[in-house]
């Protein structure tokens, strides 16, 4: 009985391995085989990953572009000087030194100065309020604050922020158009000079800033405008680094000569430069000044002996101004 239980034994040790179990054993060897072989990464995947990566590389070096051309494109347009070199002094005028807009600390943001009228002449109930262009600062406009101040009226002149000794901030026409009416502030409310008696003084993208107030104040006797700029904008839109970026989007500043012309609703006074053709015939109007609808005038100034044009067109203005 021991040895047939043997024999058993050695029988079912020997007997040969089911279909199922063989299947079983081949899968096993292939995974293993698949296992020690080489991963293998699709073409089209590594192309994919290149191009990704060039597309996002290019993003970013243009979001740098624009980011750079958001924060110094103000300076196509405006180019303001730290150094005061001249006061009303070098002309011969008195003065005082005004500071104005303070912050909360006290400090004033915008500094300028108050050239009064002589008591006794023609226009000293008058107060100009002037307004200088892109350039520079107070110290470049002493002989055109002379001009204005020998018509007999008190000028108040002052650097925006960014220019002369004003408070350092970034040019822009919001800022423009906050400092100007921080001016405005000024006269009504510590000088105490009525709207009815202001008139609103600007040159170059400073007479496009004059219209806009002057639109924006109905209640002021009028606005002289020096030369503005038909297009200022150009200076940043021309630049060749702007077509590489959405410059309209990143440039807010517009200065829209056309639609301050046309609203503004005082007295007009404009000075454009005498640029005769060679047959000695004027140039056209300018399109803005067509636009303004109320009282207009507008001077041709010579490239000679344009002050004493200046004076004359000015006092016949003045004296033509409604009285408030």
């Amino acid at each position: 009985m021991a040895r047939k239980k043997e024999r058993v034994e050695i029988a079912s040790r020997t007997h040969p391995r089911s279909d199922e179990e063989l299947d079983t054993g081949r899968r096993g060897q292939a995974e293993s085989r698949s296992g020690s072989e080489p991963a293998t990464v699709s073409g089209r995947w590594l192309l994919g990953a290149v191009a990704l990566t060039v597309g996002a590389a290019i993003l970013c070096v243009w979001g740098a572009l624009c980011l750079l051309f958001w924060q110094g494109s103000w300076q196509l347009l405006y180019h303001p000087a730290a150094t005061v070199a001249r006061t009303p002094a070098s002309a011969g005028l008195a003065f005082d030194a005004v500071g104005f807009a303070a912050t909360d600390a006290g400090t004033p943001q915008l500094t300028g100065w108050w050239i009064a009228a002589a008591p006794d002449t023609r226009f000293c109930r008058l107060t100009v309020l002037d307004l200088h262009g892109q350039d520079g600062n107070l110290g470049d406009t002493v002989d055109a604050l002379a001009r204005l101040h020998a018509a007999g009226v008190n000028v108040l002149a002052f650097d925006y922020r960014g220019y002369g000794q004003s408070q350092f901030a970034r040019p822009s026409e919001v800022h423009w158009r906050e400092d100007a009416e921080s001016a405005l502030q000024y006269l009504t409310a510590t000088r105490h000079v009525a709207p009815g008696a202001i008139v609103l003084d600007g040159t170059a993208v400073g007479a496009n800033l004059a219209l806009e107030e002057a639109a924006a104040h109905p209640e002021l006797v009028g606005v002289i405008v020096e030369s503005p700029l038909a297009d200022p904008t150009s200076a940043f839109f021309s630049d060749a680094r702007a077509r590489l970026v959405p410059a309209r989007l990143l440039v807010h500043d517009r200065y829209d000569l056309n639609a301050a012309a046309a609203k503004v609703r005082v007295p007009v006074l404009w000075f454009a430069s005498d640029e005769r053709s060679k047959a000695g015939v004027l140039p056209h109007e300018p399109k803005a000044y067509e636009k303004v609808a109320g009282r207009r005038m507008l001077v041709w100034l010579p490239s000679a002996n344009s002050d004493k044009s200046f004076e004359d067109a000015l006092a016949r203005w003045l004296d033509e101004l409604p009285t408030r």
